[in-house]
């Protein structure tokens, strides 16, 4: 009798601890990353089959995929807030292009599209370096979290807070901010060939900006590309695996 009761429990137990049915953490940690993995492809997908973009110019692929990952990495450390626009500047592209996104993440809607400078360092027609140090006048690459509103010399204002050490950290210390320019508008473009320059700030078209900045505030994604190897390898967010 004990026997039997013995060999009853041994069947009885064995299920829980066997392969098949136990999850280990790395399993898990699996899953979670395919889940993020099909998450970051399926808003890409969303935005680049939007019918509604028909009438922009899409985001580089590459440069969508970046933007994606970084946004989702934002999102899951909680540094923006849910449901929020992403904003995409492209500056592997010459000033004379629309080189702005803003996407409506819900639907993958571009809301606008638009030039915008980058600093008068950085380069004339491209903007080829790029600097976290103060006082560098040009541009910085990297992800950001859109901050508060104010007025200054620039008029109505948006501030910056970079998120990757080294690339753009310092963006609040340096006054790098979304502002309108004057010299940030197509008409420029027709007179010189290219657009205006900034001292490192995204400087926006004047009869457009004060609508991007209330679109954007407060806590949403702003990612800015450019071509340089250096980013792409030591991103603090590109780098985490997704």
């Amino acid at each position: 009798m004990i026997r039997a009761l013995s060999i009853l429990l041994v069947f009885t137990i064995a299920p829980i601890f066997s392969s098949n049915s136990y999850n280990s953490p790395m399993r898990d940690n699996d899953d979670l990353l395919d889940n993020k993995a099909s998450e970051e492809e399926m808003l890409s997908n969303i935005i680049l089959e939007n019918p509604e973009n028909s009438e922009f110019t899409l985001p580089q692929g590459q440069v969508l995929d970046h933007a994606v990952k970084g946004y989702h990495q934002l999102l899951a450390n909680g540094e923006i807030e849910p449901g929020k626009v992403l904003t995409i500047v492209d500056f592997s592209m010459p000033s004379t292009e629309k080189r702005m996104w803003v996407i409506d993440v819900a639907d993958g809607k571009i809301i606008h599209q638009t030039v915008v400078s980058h600093g008068r360092n950085s380069g004339d027609l491209m903007a080829e370096t790029f600097s976290n140090v103060e006082s560098s006048y040009m541009s910085s690459l990297g992800f950001y979290v859109t901050g508060e509103t104010y007025h200054g010399k620039h008029g109505f204002s948006l501030r910056l807070d970079g998120k990757e050490k080294g690339f753009n950290d310092l963006a609040r210390q340096r006054a790098i901010v979304i502002h309108g320019a004057a010299y940030a508008n197509e008409e420029f473009i027709t007179q010189t060939g290219r657009l205006g320059r900034s001292l490192g700030c995204p400087a926006l078209p004047l009869d457009l900006s004060e609508t991007v900045i209330n679109q954007i505030k407060d806590k949403s994604c702003l990612f800015i590309y450019g071509n340089d190897e250096n980013y792409i390898k030591n991103s603090p967010l590109l780098s985490k695996q997704s």
